[in-house]
């Protein structure tokens, strides 16, 4: 069977997509359970989208969506004052991630990422036959830029950042990426993730979404997954440059943004004082967990995400207990490292009480 596929193939580690909550309730017979694993928005989302789609009223269901997404694409262009022919819709930025591999990657191509980082990166380069050089994280976790010059070769075509890094937390500033696209060879794409930006509270504008227009050979990549809290939507988006736009348009499938996803985005995203609202409560619930581990000894990278990361002895022993409270937390991205999403406040005071009482029994 496996001759009538690509070669390689066989042997790809695939990206594990959560569990329903249904499904774990009843498998592990638990009334309920807080999902504290996938880096989504505990907050929710802004009330708007729901009167958006209620509003809505299955007009046209029966027809196709609007390939172009042209409502979404004229209020993101307006607000960040970028060309409409340079934005590129999928339905989530998986999508983006598999289009741009499919687009620019062919046997025997190189691309660099950081180890650790979103898997997805690597996934589809394999798919396209690519070597992936990865690249470890520095000694606070933070993505090495001389690292990946220095990987950098003749055969290097595309590099992703992801900014900040999942599962790290840690962040790059704009200056920093600068500086390093200034260093990047012209022929090699330097795609930037941007799916945590809107978490970041060290910089008043963190975002690389304007260096989009001086530099050629990179994109940025946006998601309506986290800060709008519209996970089950799918709906992401990249910048790109508008030679490269118009050939991931040709590559891209037809209508894969539906209505009802465009007008949750849309409405979403015209509601920027729930978001930043959102994005304050995230900040002080992630301090008052940098603050615990911090009190606790453990090592830890400083996060700019929803999420934080820190390494644990028995680390898969802590997750397991926190399971059988009720709490799904990310396990398995490095020896020892959890990754713990920023919940509701008690939500997150109570997997904190269980993690020091862990840790006392172990000491």
């Amino acid at each position: 069977m496996w001759l009538m596929v690509k070669p390689g193939l066989a042997n790809l580690k695939p990206y594990v997509p959560e569990e329903s909550l249904s499904g774990l309730k009843k498998r592990l017979g638990l009334k309920k359970i807080v999902r504290l694993s996938a880096n989504e928005n505990a907050y929710g989302t802004s009330p708007k989208v729901k009167q958006a789609l209620l509003d809505w009223q299955f007009e046209d269901a029966n027809r196709y969506p609007d390939a172009e997404a042209s409502r979404l694409r004229t209020i993101i262009s307006e607000q960040f004052g970028i060309s409409q022919d340079r934005l590129v819709f999928g339905n989530g930025l998986d999508e983006i991630i598999e289009l741009l591999s499919r687009t620019l990657l062919v046997p025997g191509d190189t691309v660099i990422q950081a180890g650790p980082t979103f898997s997805e990166y690597g996934l589809h380069a394999l798919v396209e036959s690519a070597t992936v050089v990865e690249v470890p994280v520095d000694e606070t976790g933070t993505t090495d830029l001389a690292g990946f010059l220095a990987a950098v070769t003749p055969t290097t075509k595309l590099i992703w950042l992801c900014n900040p890094n999942n599962p790290t937390g840690t962040y790059l500033a704009p200056q920093q990426i600068e500086a390093f696209l200034q260093e990047v060879p012209k022929t090699v794409m330097v795609v930037v993730d941007e799916a945590y930006i809107d978490f970041v509270t060290r910089d008043p504008d963190p975002s690389v979404l304007s260096l989009t227009t001086r530099y050629e050979n990179l994109v940025v990549l946006r998601t309506f997954s986290k800060a709008y809290g519209l996970a089950n939507f799918r709906v992401g988006y990249a910048v790109v440059p508008e030679a490269l736009a118009s050939v991931l348009q040709t590559v891209r499938l037809p209508y894969n943004l539906s209505s009802f996803a465009e007008i949750a985005a849309s409405a979403a995203f015209a509601d920027q004082a729930f978001v930043d609202q959102t994005t304050a409560q995230v900040a002080v619930e992630r301090e008052k967990w940098l603050t615990f581990l911090a009190e606790m000894k453990l090592e830890y990278d400083e996060s700019q995400a929803n999420f934080v990361y820190f390494r644990v002895p028995d680390a898969q022993a802590l997750s397991d207990r926190l399971m059988r409270q009720g709490y799904l937390i990310r396990t398995g991205l490095q020896p020892e490292w959890l990754r713990i999403s920023i919940g509701q406040p008690q939500e997150n005071q109570t997997v904190r009480t269980i993690t020091k009482n862990f840790l006392e029994e172990k000491r």
